[in-house]
């Protein structure tokens, strides 16, 4: 077994959490997988993996090792694939905002698989920028205008936005005539990323963007959190208008003040831009850039 093959060994025992697992996905006997540990423990000299007659998981150093390897194999695999006309295979790892991969990208995903079946898809979910290769992920998918970075951004998409509050809430406080109103209500902020500090409204008024700062009652960084707080009436929102349709529609959530609506969000790809974009990262971003993020 080569060095490369040891470590596609060791990725799989700290993924599955066991030795006969991952010699059972890659077809090789128990065995074999646990000489090849103790090959890479030898050769690098310190202990990576915790054995317990309960649980098998990586030391510090065999997650930082971890790290390593999925980085190396990634890199062997894209340069296999560009001298081998560029087939989609191996592992790809994509982190997309949850309710947005709920919405948009999991109906869809069956014939992207079908398409790819060499591929090994991971989706897990985020909000904030990442360290892609620190995470060991291969692009994100974000909402919103990303922030200047190292990362090569590609524009998928839009997303249109609504000022809303439950029912409840316009019932005790009142409907706002205009964005300048709303000095008398309250808002649930998100807060920024970027700036730590709540996002202020934003209205789309004769022409031009204006920004307005109400009173907030509660900041909140969670997507989630925001749409609880909505719901329980403890305030006025902004957000993407496919994640409220439905309540909009039964009315348990009251769109406000439509005629001067937000600007959409953009919905963007981002990965690193040092990187020579590999097979499996290129036919997922072409994919993804057929999704439809107007429909609701």
């Amino acid at each position: 077994m080569d060095r490369i093959d040891a470590m596609r060994v060791f990725a799989r025992i700290v993924e599955t959490r066991s030795f006969s697992q991952a010699a059972r996905d890659l077809g090789i006997p128990a065995s074999t997988a646990t000489d090849a540990v103790k090959r890479i423990e030898r050769m690098l000299g310190v202990r990576l993996i915790d054995r317990s007659t309960r649980v098998v998981a990586p030391t510090l150093d065999g997650q930082a090792w971890y790290e390593r390897c999925l980085a190396l194999i990634a890199a062997m695999e894209d340069a296999e694939a560009a001298f081998s006309g560029g087939s989609a295979t191996g592992r790809l790892h994509v982190n997309v905002h949850g309710s947005l991969a709920r919405h948009f990208i999991l109906p869809r995903l069956p014939e992207f698989l079908d398409s790819h079946p060499d591929l090994d898809l991971i989706l897990s979910e985020g909000d904030a920028l990442i360290d892609l290769v620190k995470a060991g992920v291969d692009c994100v998918v974000r909402v919103g205008t990303p922030a200047d970075s190292d990362l090569f951004a590609r524009r998928l998409g839009e997303l249109p936005e609504v000022t809303i509050a439950s029912a409840a809430y316009v019932e005790r406080f009142g409907y706002p005539a205009s964005p300048d109103d709303l000095v008398r209500h309250r808002v649930i902020a998100f807060q920024s990323s970027v700036t730590g500090t709540p996002m202020p409204l934003e209205f789309q008024v004769g022409g031009r963007v204006v920004e307005c700062r109400p009173p907030v009652v509660l900041t909140v960084t969670a997507a989630e959190t925001l749409a609880a707080a909505v719901h329980l009436g403890l305030g006025i929102i902004q957000a993407p208008a496919y994640r409220f349709a439905e309540d909009l529609a039964t009315g348990r959530l009251v769109e406000l003040l439509p005629e001067t609506r937000p600007t959409p969000s953009p919905v963007t790809a981002l990965y690193p831009r040092d990187r020579q974009l590999s097979p499996r990262v290129r036919v997922f971003l072409d994919w993804i850039g057929t999704i439809d993020f107007l429909g609701t």
